[in-house]
C-alpha cells in the first residue's frame, strides 16, 4: 500500500536534513539513493539496479548509475557538477537499451540539486535538496500514485492500445484465435493492471517475464500457462516446490484463470511487445 503524502513529506524533510552536507559521488551516491527511495516506502533493489551495464555507441561499455527499466534512469554527479552534462550522459545510454527498457523519466542530481525530465510530457523540473518536500508529488510513479486520469488520447494510452493490438494480431496470425485468444488477452491485461494497482507486487509480472523466460520467446507460453494455473490456485493448495517467483503471486479468486486454454506460441518480437506493455503505467488507463 502506498504511503500517505503527509508521511512521505515528513520523510523527505528528514532526508534533506540528513544529506545536506554530502559531496562525494563515489562514496555517498549509493546510500543517498537507497534513502531517497525509502522516502517513498520503496527499496531501490526491488524495482531497479545500480551500475546497470549497457553498450554505448561505438561498442564501449557504459554504466547507468541506477535504472528502473521502462520508468526511471538516474545519473548522479558530485556536488557542483554540470547537470546538463549529466543529462547528456543519460541520453547517451539510450542506444544500449531495448525499447521496453527506455525510461519515461530521467533524474539527474549532484546531491544539492535535482532535475527531473519527463520524456512523455516533454517537461523538466529543477529543485534543491532543501525543497524536496515541496516537490514529492513529482515522484508519484515511485510512490504508487496516479496524478490524474489518463485520457484516451494520451500518449501512454495510445501506446498501450497499439502494443496490445499488435500482440493480438500476431497471435491471431499464427492461428491462436476465437474464444481462447480473447480470454488470453484479458488475462494478460489483468496482469498488467495488477502490478500497477497493488494486486501484485510492483513490477512482479514484468520481472517474471524478464527473469523466467528466454529472450527468443520460445518458453513464454508454457511459463504463462504455469503462472495462470498458480493464480487460480489458493496459496495453501499450491505445490510445495514451486519457485519463489511463482509462490509470491497472490491467489486470484473468481473464474478468470479457471479455464484451461490451449498453449499459445511466442517469438522474440511478441515477447518484446509484451514487455513494452509492462513498462507502461496501467493504473490510470
Amino acid at each position: 500500500m502506498a504511503l500517505a503524502w503527509n508521511e512521505i513529506k515528513d520523510r523527505a524533510l528528514a532526508f534533506s536534513r540528513e544529506w545536506i552536507k554530502t559531496e562525494s559521488e563515489n562514496s555517498d551516491a549509493k546510500p543517498f539513493w537507497i534513502e531517497f527511495f525509502h522516502v517513498f516506502g520503496i527499496t531501490s533493489r526491488r524495482i531497479g539496479s545500480f551500475e546497470q551495464r549497457v553498450k554505448k555507441l561505438g561498442g564501449r561499455d557504459g554504466y547507468i548509475d541506477w535504472l528502473w527499466k521502462g520508468n526511471l534512469l538516474i545519473e548522479h554527479k558530485s556536488r557542483g557538477k554540470d547537470l546538463d552534462r549529466a543529462y547528456r550522459q543519460a541520453i547517451d545510454y539510450f542506444p544500449g537499451l531495448k525499447e521496453h527498457e527506455l525510461p519515461r523519466f530521467i533524474l539527474v542530481s549532484d546531491f544539492v540539486r535535482f532535475r527531473l525530465y519527463d520524456t512523455v510530457e516533454g517537461t523538466q523540473t529543477e529543485f534543491l535538496l532543501k525543497e524536496f518536500h515541496k516537490f514529492i508529488k513529482l515522484f508519484w510513479f515511485i510512490a504508487g500514485y496516479q496524478p490524474q486520469k489518463i485520457s484516451p488520447q494520451s500518449p501512454v494510452n495510445a501506446k498501450a492500445v497499439q502494443r496490445m493490438a499488435k500482440l493480438h494480431d500476431r497471435l491471431k496470425q499464427i492461428g491462436y484465435t476465437g474464444h481462447a485468444l480473447e480470454v488470453y488477452l484479458v488475462r494478460l491485461l489483468f496482469c498488467l493492471f495488477a502490478e500497477d494497482t497493488g494486486i501484485f507486487e510492483r513490477t512482479q509480472f514484468t520481472e517474471f517475464i524478464e527473469q523466467q523466460t528466454r529472450e527468443d520467446g520460445s518458453d513464454l507460453a508454457p511459463q504463462l500457462a504455469q503462472l495462470f494455473d498458480v493464480l487460480n490456485t489458493p496459496v495453501d493448495e499450491r505445490l510445495k516446490n514451486l519457485d519463489d517467483t511463482l509462490t509470491r503471486f497472490p491467489y486470484i479468486n473468481g473464474k478468470l484463470f479457471e479455464e484451461r486454454l490451449p498453449f499459445a506460441s511466442f517469438d522474440s518480437h511478441m515477447r518484446a511487445a509484451l514487455l513494452y506493455c509492462c513498462a507502461l503505467d496501467w493504473s490510470g488507463i
